[in-house]
């Protein structure tokens, strides 16, 4: 099947492309370049004081995580108008999935605030000695990453249903489409070992590599969306 895109389907493409965007940005900088050189889940004490000496950057990282969210909200219905004419019913589950994905996330962001406040002293923790607080506190970040990983199970279902879309509806290339697929199972996977052999995570963790690829490729595909058509039309007619 090949979309007959019209210009409002590119300016969605266009629309989409730019959430997407806004989502990589957001999320790799939070998580590589804010929060994750400060957090050290085998010591608290380290975890605290690197915190403390950053000053606000992990509130920064929180703004960054919801404004990724809320880009993350917006793609999943802009992504459900764009499909909705080439498998409605896969396109409103991809979007409800995402949806989920996205609620999740922007929840679990409570337990990186509750690990700030007990780490600067914005909670109340008379009852907790400070090495207790700051083993409390890294529960807590310790809590974030895993409800970031029960979010991207949800993501991951919502990938293999995107990636069908992509494939069905011609507008793309398919190996995007099979890329956003195999995206789906690394998130799932990872997220798996992540509750189940947390041992095995971190020799995992560089499979992640694939999805940032494709789901780049994805962003960028659907940023020059009109150009990508219009060549498709001028070798279709030649």
């Amino acid at each position: 099947m090949h979309m007959q895109l019209n210009q409002n389907d590119l300016s969605l493409a266009r629309s989409s492309g730019l959430l997407y965007l806004i989502i990589i940005i957001c999320g790799i900088g939070a998580e590589v370049a804010l929060r994750g050189p400060l957090i050290d889940l085998s010591s608290a004490s380290e975890t605290a004081a690197a915190i403390r000496n950053a000053g606000m950057t992990l509130p920064l990282a929180i703004v960054s995580d919801v404004i990724m969210a809320l880009a993350d909200a917006a793609l999943a219905i802009t992504l459900f108008l764009l499909f909705r004419s080439v498998a409605p019913g896969l396109a409103l589950a991809a979007m409800i999935f995402r949806l989920i994905q996205s609620a999740l996330i922007a929840a679990n962001l409570l337990n990186m605030q509750i690990a700030w406040l007990l780490i600067t002293g914005g909670q109340d923790s008379a009852g907790l000695g400070g090495p207790d607080a700051e083993a409390l506190a890294l529960a807590y970040l310790n809590l974030h990453a895993h409800g970031y990983d029960l979010g991207l199970i949800f993501f991951a279902i919502n990938s293999f249903m995107t990636g069908l879309l992509i494939w069905k509806s011609g507008m793309f290339p398919k190996i995007i489409g099979v890329g956003i697929i195999a995206a789906g199972a690394v998130y799932l996977v990872g997220s798996t070992l992540r509750f189940l052999a947390p041992e095995m995570f971190a020799l995992f963790a560089p499979a992640y590599g694939l999805p940032v690829l494709t789901e780049l490729a994805f962003c960028l595909s659907l940023l020059f969306s009109g150009w990508i058509w219009r060549r498709r039309q001028i070798f279709a007619a030649a």
